[in-house]
């Protein structure tokens, strides 16, 4: 049986991470999850603290010192799911923004598409996002249009947030080449991950804004978003493979 994990990264979600662990447990398929919390003044770490022992060996706590960058988090993570072998590694909100229900749908299509990053995309099919106010649908939705005619990537949902890797997609890159810490993280995995000519597959979800909790969302997020597809275009792709012993 294939071993998966769900990250989330978590600042200042008290509201929600609790229903969320409990969520996903509750799903027929059988997810881990680790949290990585950077230091959140509101307690999120302690509730997930309070429920490790009643999902000993599913639930893992990372704790960081400080809000260190949605990038950094994922990185920090991934390394610790691949010391410990996980075969599909996933990224999920904890706002309930994406749905865990979805996460089967995400392993299913690596499965049977054999694709090496699966991301649940909001624009695959339309546009399918959920009390978002239209000014921020047009700049995801365009973001995502400008990001992929610059990179050229085949791939509607460049910042999305709701993915699966495979292992061997994150045992071959090289972390610390990674230069994004924001939204523009999620941008420059994808492009890596194609231009090392791995399979890229996209399913349609719904994405759904929280109801509970603080957006994390901010101008500097976004511009480091779109700014930063210049530089990627213009770097030497070969530095993000990991090099071989």
């Amino acid at each position: 049986m294939d071993k998966k994990i769900v990250i989330i990264p978590t600042y200042n979600e008290k509201e929600n991470i609790e229903k969320i662990i409990r969520y996903v447990f509750s799903l027929p398929d059988l997810f881990h999850l680790l949290i990585i919390d950077d230091g959140s003044p509101d307690g999120t770490a302690a509730i997930v603290k309070k429920l490790i022992p009643e999902f000993e060996d599913k639930l893992f706590l990372e704790e960081r010192s400080g809000k260190l960058g949605l990038g950094t988090a994922y990185i920090h993570g991934f390394k610790w799911c691949l010391a410990r072998n996980y075969d599909f590694i996933f990224e999920m909100d904890a706002d309930f923004s994406h749905n865990p229900n979805d996460l089967s749908r995400l392993y299913n299509a690596a499965i049977e598409q054999q694709a090496d990053l699966v991301v649940g995309s909001r624009y695959c099919n339309g546009v399918n996002v959920v009390n978002w106010p239209m000014s921020r649908v047009l700049i995801s939705y365009y973001g995502s249009a400008y990001v992929r005619k610059m990179l050229r990537i085949p791939m509607r949902d460049t910042t999305a947030g709701f993915v699966c890797y495979r292992k061997r997609v994150l045992d071959t890159i090289n972390f610390d080449e990674i230069k994004h810490t924001g939204y523009g993280f999620q941008i420059e995995m994808k492009y890596i991950v194609w231009k090392l000519g791995f399979k890229l597959c996209e399913i349609p979800i719904i994405f759904t804004d929280r109801t509970e909790g603080t957006s994390k969302m901010s101008k500097g997020i976004f511009k480091e978003a779109v700014f930063g597809v210049i530089r990627l275009r213009l770097s030497a792709l070969e530095r993000y493979r990991k090099k071989k012993e």
